[in-house]
Formats: C-alpha cells, sequence, structure tokens
C-alpha cells in the first residue's frame, strides 16, 4: 500500500487471461519483423495478454476484495486462437494493433468474473461487447503536445500459420498497471492457475 500526503493511493487494475510462454515468444518474434513502423510502440513479452475485466482506479481495500474474488474464481482453461492484426479503431487512425482471439469460452470465462464482481458491488458491467483480443502496438502520439495518433505507413502483415493454431490460456490474473512514459507496467496482485 502506498501513501501519499496521509492518504491511501488508488490502483489502476485489471483481469486478463494470461497467454502461455510459447505464443508470447512466436508473437514477440512477429513483431520483431513486423512491429517496425517508428510509429508503433510494440507491447512488451510480459504484457502479451487477453483483458477481462478493466476495473480502473480502485483503493486498497477494493483492490484486496478483487484480489479475493480472483482467487476463487478457478476454472477450465479456455481454447482460443489468434487472427491477423487489425487497427483499432479500423476506420480512423489507428491508435493500437490488436491480434483478435475469438473463443467462445474465454466469452463464457470473462461474463462469470464480471457477475462474480458486480454480484459483490465491485463492478458495473460495460455496455459494450466483450471482444477478445491481444493487443500487440500502441501507436505514439503525433507530437509533443498532441494525443492525435501518428500515422502509421507500415501496418503490420499476417501472422505465421503456426501462431494461428489453438491453445489454451494458462492463467487468471489480476493486475496493477502503472503508466510510465516508455508504456505501461503490470505487476501481478493474484493469479489463479486455470485447469
Amino acid at each position: 500500500m502506498v501513501k501519499a500526503a496521509g492518504k491511501t493511493k488508488r490502483q489502476r487494475v485489471f483481469i486478463a487471461l494470461d497467454l502461455p510462454e510459447a505464443v508470447r515468444a512466436g508473437v514477440t518474434a512477429w513483431g520483431k519483423v513486423e512491429l517496425v513502423d517508428p510509429a508503433l510502440r510494440p507491447t512488451r513479452f510480459e504484457s502479451l495478454h487477453v483483458t477481462l475485466v478493466f476495473l480502473g482506479h480502485r483503493e486498497a481495500a477494493e483492490v484486496e476484495e478483487i484480489a479475493a474474488v480472483v482467487k476463487r474464481s478457478g476454472a477450465p482453461a479456455p481454447l482460443m486462437k489468434l487472427e491477423d492484426p487489425v487497427p483499432v479503431p479500423r476506420y480512423r487512425r489507428a491508435s493500437l494493433f490488436a491480434l483478435p482471439a475469438p473463443s467462445p469460452a474465454t466469452s463464457e470465462l470473462q461474463r462469470a468474473i464480471s457477475d462474480r464482481l458486480t454480484a459483490v458491488g465491485l463492478h458495473e458491467p460495460e455496455k459494450r461487447s466483450f471482444w477478445p483480443h491481444v493487443t500487440v502496438a500502441r501507436v505514439r502520439a503525433e507530437g509533443r503536445g498532441s494525443r492525435r495518433p501518428a500515422a502509421v505507413t507500415r501496418r503490420p502483415g499476417d501472422l505465421p500459420d503456426g501462431l494461428k493454431e489453438p491453445f489454451l490460456g494458462v492463467r487468471l490474473t489480476f493486475y496493477r498497471s502503472e503508466l510510465q512514459p516508455g508504456g505501461s507496467r503490470y505487476t501481478p496482485l493474484a493469479q489463479v492457475e486455470l485447469s
């Protein structure tokens, strides 16, 4: 718990589905060849995941409660697969590139966790539909003081066939996200291996 000026510092947190190490290694190797446009900031190996529930900034007591919910959330490992990269948003200048990861089992897992958190008053479900994906790069700002994403002239190419093979998610992780100039750093607060 970090204190500043006598107050507990709020933490930015989310729950994610972690990918197998071999999948993360494959995506990282692909990224070294494909995520080379200077406007792109590739996602680090250790940060590749599927966000299930973003919870925003929370007080320490809520963080402890959420961690307890995660620890009780064992489930079968969901079968999933990755698809070729897409820009987000699709019809304006991209702010990030993601690999869609369609998976009914991942969507069911997300819904179950969201429902558990909602039942204990720790979450209000989003109105938009859940979209399982892995963010592989964010687009840097156009210039100093600008929030507009820079133009990406060399878009990432398709994934190799080996990375499109189905695989099982490995664990649920409750992360703290710390925003830093070089990109967010994620610290695990609670984890559950999936059966």
